[in-house]
């Protein structure tokens, strides 16, 4: 075969070789470069971005768990502050809404204590007159449905939510302008 063959055979084996292959001089098949896979460091590089997601997502979860877990309580205290204004109309006496702030506990009229649980603490502004103890303060409703007023702060943390009650009316709210204000 003279030299000249040899390139054509080359050229002619080539042709039929197919799509991403090419033959070596002998005749043996190898891949193009680049189809080879992953990099040990295109890999770590990967598992980084997955550990990051991972850590964004779980930070997320729980403060959203918190916040649940905070509107849950505020619920159950107004709740709790409603439940003690329907008593004092209902039985035509003054009724009383108690908050421990020590303790972390509150209570509604006829009702056991109830403990917040961990991480959450309370905070009462109320009257003089109705400052029982250390830490410990009432708001009381009268049978037309008026109160002493006041206001209850839960806290975790840094996310916080204000109940007010009024003082001529009774009214029980949660102090929205408040929230805003310390969210933005």
């Amino acid at each position: 075969m003279s030299r000249g063959d040899g390139i054509a055979v080359t050229a002619l084996a080539q042709r039929h070789a197919g799509p991403g292959r090419a033959l070596w001089r002998s005749g043996a098949p190898r891949r193009l470069r680049g189809h080879g896979g992953f990099t040990l460091i295109e890999l770590m590089v990967v598992m980084m971005l997955v550990m990051l997601l991972f850590a964004v997502v779980g930070v997320s979860v729980s403060r959203s768990v918190e916040g649940a877990e905070l509107r849950s309580v505020e619920r159950e205290i107004v709740a709790g502050l409603r439940h003690t204004r329907g008593q004092a109309i209902i039985q035509r006496a003054q009724q009383v809404f108690t908050v421990d702030s020590e303790r972390r506990t509150w209570q509604s009229a006829g009702r056991d204590p109830v403990e917040l649980p961990e991480g959450l603490e309370i905070t009462m502004n109320t009257a003089r007159s109705e400052l029982t103890g250390e830490g410990i303060g009432n708001i009381r409703f009268y049978p037309d449905g008026a109160s002493t007023g006041g206001s209850i702060v839960l806290q975790a943390q840094e996310r916080e939510w204000h109940i007010a009650v009024a003082w001529l009316t009774g009214e029980i709210s949660r102090d929205r302008e408040r929230e805003e204000e310390r969210n933005w």
